[in-house]
């Protein structure tokens, strides 16, 4: 078989190997962190708001002075959810487990033989050269640091983070850290924590590698001060005409419990492409791993297929033409295959 006879399969599709749960709010004080059992769970509630006119006009009704006149005159009225700590409760708990699968790069659907074995070589050739320790390095550090906090982490007196590496339910290794000590805009652990955060990441690299059965249960502590709003997940109303009379913010929530999305959780906790070329030196910091480096936020992505570091061409350059990328970008292409995804070509 020639290189030019390989071609990539029209169904391929991968599982994702970091599986976190939806993540739970509870509402507390922070000295009762240790014993967090009888936290109440934090509530949505809906509040009516009336709102004013502030979004930017078009040129020709900036002019007409009597027409905006008119149209502060009429309310602004919305109905949106919102989700607070109760006012005898200083700290928010938000909870998840986190199941580390192996078999990563493996396809769980590939209508190709020749290039499904292809790539397992090529995914070998990865762990013998490199092997995991780089991305599970990573994936503790977003653990450590509650990035998957979000908007809740951001002003926050003090955060905690536990987590707790279980085996048939018991409690088999446990490690608590203070996540202000960790960077949000790098990878470099603080030198009192290294132990701790190497300990972690061996045991989530064992989970990737398969060698061993990975759960963990991540609990993280925000003192953000009594009474303050929290922030759950947004849900995305797909039917418009829902809103019509409703609500103009949905939130989150499992049963009567605020949550966090588990995706946006996973988009957390993958959020370690530093490889990314950046020629206007924008310092983002650290992205989702995203086969075209997608950041929303800035309608941005900062891998271009035109500049050939997107995960098609560098997988491609790498399975069809024995062409092996940098080792950071290999690092970048894994971390794809374990977010999981399709990624067969079209036709």
């Amino acid at each position: 078989m020639t290189k030019n006879e390989l071609k990539t399969a029209s169904v391929l599709a991968f599982e994702r190997k970091l599986d976190p749960s939806d993540g739970l709010f509870h509402a507390g004080d922070w000295a009762q962190r240790g014993d967090s059992k009888s936290w109440a769970s934090v509530a949505l509630r809906s509040k009516s708001v009336r709102g004013t006119i502030s979004n930017r006009l078009k040129d020709s009704e900036q002019k007409n002075t009597a027409k905006l006149d008119a149209d502060i005159q009429q309310p602004n009225l919305q109905t949106v959810d919102v989700a607070a700590l109760p006012p005898d409760a200083d700290t928010l708990r938000l909870r998840f487990t986190l199941r580390v699968l192996g078999g990563a790069g493996t396809p769980s659907a590939c209508n190709n033989a020749l290039y499904q074995a292809k790539l397992q070589q090529t995914v070998q050739q990865y762990r013998d050269s490199l092997g995991f320790g780089e991305l599970a390095r990573r994936y503790a550090h977003n653990l450590a640091n509650g990035r998957f906090l979000w908007r809740n982490r951001l002003g926050a007196e003090q955060v905690e983070v536990q987590v707790r590496h279980l085996v048939q339910g018991k409690e088999a290794a446990a490690w608590t850290f203070n996540a202000q000590d960790f960077s949000l805009r790098d990878f470099e652990a603080p030198e009192h924590a290294g132990a701790d955060l190497k300990a972690l990441a061996a045991v989530i690299a064992e989970g990737l590698s398969g060698t061993a059965h990975v759960l963990l249960e991540v609990t993280a502590y925000a003192r953000v001060g009594a009474g303050q709003e929290v922030y759950p997940s947004q849900e995305l109303i797909l039917d418009q005409g829902n809103r019509k009379g409703g609500k103009s913010k949905t939130l989150y929530a499992v049963g009567d419990v605020a949550a966090m999305h588990s995706q946006k959780i996973g988009n957390a906790l993958r959020t370690i492409d530093t490889w990314y070329p950046d020629p206007d030196h924008a310092q983002l910091g650290p992205i989702a791993a995203e086969p075209y480096g997608s950041v929303t936020s800035q309608g941005k992505a900062y891998r271009q297929p035109k500049e050939k570091m997107d995960f098609y061409n560098l997988l491609d350059g790498w399975v069809l033409k024995d062409k092996a990328p940098a080792p950071e970008q290999q690092h970048y292409l894994m971390a794809n295959l374990i977010r999981g995804g399709v990624f067969g070509e079209k036709d």
